[in-house]
Order: C-alpha cells, then sequence, then structure tokens
C-alpha cells in the first residue's frame, strides 16, 4: 500500500510539524490497519487517555481521519480516531448530507506511540463496518499544538477553507480484491 505525505492546508499552516504521512497499512477479513507519523510532534497536543468509545467533536483537537466513498456512489463513510481511544464513524447521503451514525460492530482499535519528536498512531477499524470495494478514499488529520494553532493535513486539499469532505481530498484508491 502507498504512503501518503499529507499537506498542511495553506491557510492553516502548522507551528513545529515539519511532515505527516499516513498510509493503509493491510486490510484482511477481519480489520482495516492504518498508520499516521507526524514529525516535529514536540508541541503536539495529544488527547489525554479516555477509554473506547464513541464521541462526537473528536476533530476539535488532534483527530485522524479516513473518509471512503464506494465507486459509483455519491454516498460516503467517515472515521475519526483519536488519541484518546475514542472514535465515531458517520454515514453521508451525499456533500455533507444526511449524516447518520454508522453502525460499527466492535470499537476500533487505536495506538498511539509518542517519542521526542515524532508520533506514530497506529488504528484498525473492523472490516464489517466498511463499505464494499472498491472506493476512493482521503486518509487526514487534524493536528493540535500547545499553541492552540490547528493545521488541517491531507492527500489533497480544494479550493478554500480546509474541508475533508470535499472530493478533492479522496484522492487515493483500494480496488476490490482480485480472484487468485
Amino acid at each position: 500500500m502507498e504512503t501518503y505525505e499529507l499537506a498542511p492546508h495553506p491557510a492553516n499552516p502548522p507551528l513545529a510539524i515539519t511532515s505527516v504521512q499516513a498510509r493503509i497499512l493491510g486490510l484482511d477479513a477481519h480489520w482495516l490497519t492504518l498508520r499516521w507519523r507526524i514529525e516535529g510532534a514536540g508541541q503536539l497536543v495529544v488527547p489525554p487517555f479516555a477509554g473506547k468509545g464513541r464521541a462526537d467533536g473528536l476533530w476539535q483537537t488532534t483527530c485522524f481521519e479516513l473518509f471512503v466513498q464506494p465507486d459509483g456512489g455519491a454516498g460516503y463513510a467517515e472515521f475519526n480516531l483519536s488519541p484518546s481511544q475514542r472514535w465515531a464513524a458517520y454515514d453521508f447521503t451525499a456533500y455533507r448530507e444526511g449524516m447518520a451514525e454508522r453502525q460499527v460492530p466492535r470499537d476500533p482499535v487505536s495506538t498511539p506511540r509518542r517519542g521526542q519528536s515524532v508520533l506514530i498512531f497506529d488504528a484498525a477499524i473492523p472490516a464489517s463496518a466498511l463499505p464494499p470495494l472498491p472506493w476512493a478514499y482521503g486518509l487526514s488529520a487534524v493536528i493540535e499544538e500547545e499553541d492552540g494553532r490547528k493545521s488541517y493535513w491531507a492527500i489533497a486539499h480544494p479550493e478554500g477553507r480546509p474541508d475533508f469532505h470535499s472530493e478533492t481530498c479522496f484522492a487515493a484508491r483500494l480496488a476490490a480484491p482480485t480472484a487468485p
């Protein structure tokens, strides 16, 4: 799977973060595994451990996101994953329309690991919570630093304000598996 060098939105530059990379590590019958790597993370705000469970508003501080749009449809799913272990999942029928909680059969698993200047955030989403392949997808991150500055990172950004829901951000593709 390809590693993406996420770009900060030009209207919201980071203070000390030097790079954010994201990738899908794997997808099997049980889990989709993902990784984000943040360099220059010495001033990164990491939400405190809160235990597993669904929560809204995770994007208001450091949060990692996956957007998935099945081929041929206007609808898409959004997954928000926090270093606090909290998570959220939503369905949309079209661009920012018809928002509803997405059913997830079990809690996603999140593992933040922090060094002096790096944060690695691994996450696993139950495969049964995902739409069927193939999809267009976007990997993104909201990064908050100690001075309250927030930067918005994505594979690609639309013109104007940061908006991970824009189809511009769905810049990656994952094909359906082929028969052996």
